[in-house]
């Protein structure tokens, strides 16, 4: 049975029926140092860069046997899934998990749901889009180790959140593609509550309300838009916004 890690939302490996949940780690830090060498196994982590994530600019006088403390009693917990000690080896001042080649990672599995979706989606294969995307906005819309704030975490939220994003995007464009326009304006108004500057989204939100046999509605989420971006940036929209406005006003 293939293992599983998930790190979005509430940490936790699961494998031949048996699981290491949220509570099971040790503390915060034992999660995040599972997830730093989780995410990405293939690369080593010096001892350094897992300190500076625990402790920042702030590390407590005997921060080396601190760090191999939290290891050791990482390895413990990732007994209760058979992983053994040399799951997670110690290599020359650097710490690498080891798992099983086939295993299964949220965070590896969002970012190559979105690179289906938005592949899919461009080759008009709507339908297989819409099952990648829906799959990778359920792994990003997850919270990402709440209570950290080290550089490595920040990046990955920001990584997570940029996937989230895209797969909101990605299902618009297919609501719109299947005659589903309320969904359409359900996405892109959720993806522009996270990144109100986003103008692809509001041409998206345009289109879909055009669709959905709102022209008037869709010239106010034209003006939104400008109106936000001539007062926050002191720009006006791109000219591929622009494009999609004239072509509504036409229409009418």
């Amino acid at each position: 049975m293939t293992l599983r890690v998930f790190l979005t939302g509430k940490v936790s490996v699961e494998h031949d029926g048996r699981v290491v949940s949220d509570d099971g780690f040790p503390g915060l830090q034992g999660r995040i140092v599972f997830a730093m060498l989780a995410a990405e196994r293939e690369q080593p982590r010096s001892t350094d860069q897992l300190m500076e994530e625990l402790w920042s600019e702030h590390p407590p006088q005997a921060s080396g046997p601190a760090l191999r403390a939290v290891i050791s009693k990482l390895r413990r917990a990732l007994r209760g899934v058979g992983l053994d000690r040399n799951a997670l080896a110690a290599e020359f001042g650097t710490y690498r998990l080891h798992l099983p080649p086939d295993a299964w990672v949220d965070l590896e599995a969002a970012a190559d749901s979105l690179h289906r979706a938005e592949t899919l989606s461009r080759a008009g294969e709507l339908e297989p889009a819409c099952g990648w995307a829906l799959a990778a906005r359920a792994i990003a819309g997850r919270s990402f180790l709440p209570g950290a704030d080290g550089p490595w975490v920040a990046r990955q939220r920001t990584r997570l959140r940029d996937v989230h994003l895209r797969s909101l995007e990605a299902l618009a464009h297919v609501w719109i593609g299947r005659g589903e326009p309320s969904l359409a304006i359900a996405d892109a108004e959720e993806a522009l509550r996270l990144e109100p500057f986003r103008e692809s989204m509001y041409r998206a939100l345009m289109t879909a309300h055009t669709a959905a046999g709102n022209r008037a509605e869709a010239l106010r989420v034209y003006q939104r838009c400008r109106d936000l971006l001539c007062e926050e940036l002191g720009s006006d929209p791109s000219p591929q916004t622009e494009a999609v406005y004239l072509q509504i006003l036409r229409a009418g």
